[in-house]
């Protein structure tokens, strides 16, 4: 029986980043792209770019998909495969910390859904997300009986997350 791939393993499986000029009509991304081109990251580069965010820093999974857009020079990122490989990223960095320092942990809790709401996929849901977030200064409420950020625009990074 073949041994079960850990969240470090899915993370590192060397999967590189490709472009897709023909978006079929009804892909998740078609509507966005306006007949352009869409970019399916990898693991890798999500994990990548959300290392860049410093404490304090939020973005939400729509500034990072427009972030992976415009360093593949399209019109848009999959929206679900972003969202996959932030989730590796997230699990990947749970394994990690037993054996790794919190500063050396991909921050993963600093990225968002759409209108500032913390993700229940993530791990441990949003009761962690919120701790982790809390921790670094981060004020989280309830909206519509979801736990947000209120402030998430003002706390977004200076400079665009794929330049640093």
């Amino acid at each position: 029986m073949a041994k079960r791939k850990t969240a470090l393993d899915h993370l590192n499986s060397g999967r590189e980043p490709h472009i897709v000029h023909m978006i079929p009509p009804g892909a998740p991304g078609y509507r966005e792209a306006e007949g352009g081109a869409m970019v399916v990251s990898s693991p890798a580069e999500v994990n990548a770019l959300v290392r860049t965010l410093r404490p304090g820093e939020i973005v939400t999974l729509d500034d990072l998909r427009q972030a992976l857009a415009r360093r593949h020079g399209v019109a848009v990122a999959c929206p679900v495969s972003t969202a996959i490989f932030l989730g590796m990223a997230a699990r990947a960095a749970e394994e990690q910390r037993p054996i790794l320092p919190d500063a050396a942990l991909t921050p993963w809790w600093r990225v968002l859904k759409k209108g500032g709401f913390l993700n229940p996929k993530c791990p441990g849901g949003t009761d962690a997300q919120q701790a982790l977030l809390e921790a670094e200064g981060v004020r989280v409420s309830p909206l519509r009986r979801k736990p947000a950020v209120f402030d998430y625009a003002e706390r977004r990074p200076a400079d665009r997350i794929e330049e640093r």
